[in-house]
């Protein structure tokens, strides 16, 4: 996630959204493009400005959309729509803001909040580490092993936090120009947005690409993701480790890790210890119960809210920000496949005359360049209405699926800035890394897995019947 721009950066943000706005709204319908497609080309320019600039805060972009959307192209349009047209209810809007995949992401936020308020995370992460020995080298694959496997399960944010704050204490006991130091610390952003590839909940990309996927009557329940994704997730993290022990050789020979402590034995810890693998264990199952991962992501919600397991207080912390993120991009994608935006978007360029190779290369490295530079959710609400609706034009020999999660990955392998990821922005704040360590470890990963999102695996995925 960026870091807040200068008032000359948002003020011209600002300026341009605006410009945008009033000058597209004023030219109205023009050839393909009709007046409610037109609206929503207004709407859509805006929240590219806006997101890129980040002029004002990410979920206040979209919000903004979900207002603008209801009362330029929704049937409680202040403005009247094109007779013939089919303006889609308003409240469908808002309803992106209870979306399925955000009580997902509600229930993934909920659990991670309560395993840092009883120390679960620590607590695992020490008595998993113990298992590794004192070798740096193995040590250093504990970490981002256990680091990648909690970030699959929760906010790749609350994991980066929690597992700094166990790297800590074990760099300070190493010699101060010790390289695996640096390595130690690098791990742990660079495991965590690892890791965040392979589920539903463990990036806000991957939830956008599912909604928007969900919206178009394509189901992907969280097994299957899981099948897509970790098998990449787990060569990308071996290339990682290979990578950061080759670029940081140990001068020690042993790496002390003694870090957690007792584990909470309460009855509320106990409660929280009982859901939290209940959870786990019933979205990776869904296929077998065939309850929705919502659905099951929405019951430890209710259940450590009502046995006071965690309270108001508690649920104030959690990051309602993303969810709102979230919401606005699925009410994006929305509203452009309402207005017919999409068909004259792919409609601009003779698609059909790339082969699908290309096509998903294209949109691969745009997705992992912006997602470089801007919020890697931002950029997913932009990439993946595009890229969806353009899989599903007539024209395109594209697998919408394919698309979806091509862009979903794509996103979430940007780690080259401070600025790409919240955890590289916590590991950055540490002050024991550099931006050169992030740049030269992040792009290397991040093209590394483009490649294999790309290339190696569409075939695998096709041979498996995933797509």
């Amino acid at each position: 996630m960026t870091t807040p721009s200068g008032p000359s950066r948002r003020q011209a943000g600002i300026a341009l959204a605006g410009l945008w706005f009033v000058v597209v709204l004023a030219i109205g319908d023009a050839g393909d493009l009709t007046t409610e497609s037109s609206r929503m080309l207004a709407i859509f320019g805006a929240a590219v400005v806006l997101w890129v600039t980040e002029a004002i805060p990410l979920s206040a972009t979209s919000i903004m959309v979900i207002l603008a959307e209801i009362l330029l192209v929704s049937d409680e349009a202040i403005v009247a729509t094109s007779e013939g047209f089919d303006a889609p209810p308003y409240s469908g809007f808002f309803a992106t803001l209870a979306h399925p995949v955000l009580m997902l992401f509600l229930g993934g936020f909920v659990l991670a909040d309560a395993a840092a308020k009883f120390r679960l995370d620590r607590n695992l992460a020490g008595v998993m580490l113990k298992p590794f020995g004192q070798s740096p080298r193995s040590i250093l694959a504990g970490l981002m092993t256990i680091t990648a496997v909690l970030s699959m399960f929760m906010s790749n944010t609350a994991t980066t936090a929690a597992m700094i704050a166990v790297v800590l204490p074990v760099t300070a006991r190493l010699e101060r120009d010790d390289p695996i130091r640096t390595a130690l610390v690098l791990a742990v952003p660079v495991a965590a947005n690892i890791g965040g590839l392979g589920t539903p909940v463990g990036s806000p990309p991957n939830a956008i690409a599912l909604g928007r996927l969900a919206d178009e009557g394509i189901s992907i329940d969280f097994l299957k993701w899981m099948m897509l994704a970790v098998p990449i997730m787990l060569v990308v993290l071996v290339f990682g480790w290979l990578l950061l022990t080759r670029l940081y050789p140990a001068n020690a020979t042993t790496v002390d890790v003694r870090v957690g402590g007792e584990f909470d034995r309460s009855g509320h810890a106990q409660i929280l210890y009982v859901v939290f693998a209940m959870t786990i264990l019933g979205w990776i199952t869904e296929p077998l119960h065939g309850i929705p991962s919502a659905v099951v992501g929405f019951v430890p919600v209710v259940v450590l809210l009502t046995t006071n397991v965690i309270g108001v207080d508690d649920l104030q912390k959690i990051n309602w920000h993303v969810l709102w993120l979230v919401g606005g991009g699925i009410a994006l994608g929305n509203g452009v496949g309402a207005t017919g935006l999409d068909d004259w978007l792919v409609a601009l360029f003779d698609w059909g005359s790339l082969s699908t190779a290309i096509l998903a290369a294209a949109l691969a490295l745009l997705a992992l360049t912006m997602s470089t530079l801007i919020s890697n959710s931002a950029t997913a609400n932009l990439m993946v209405p595009i890229g969806v609706s353009l899989a599903m034009s007539p024209a395109v020999d594209l697998d919408p699926v394919l698309a979806g999660v091509i862009v979903a990955l794509s996103c979430s392998l940007a780690m080259g800035l401070p600025i790409s990821t919240p955890p590289n922005a916590i590991a950055y704040a540490t002050g024991s890394i550099q931006p050169r360590d992030l740049a030269r470890t992040g792009i290397t990963i991040g093209l590394f897995g483009l490649v294999l999102v790309v290339v190696i695996a569409p075939p695998i995925w096709d041979r498996l019947g995933l797509l």
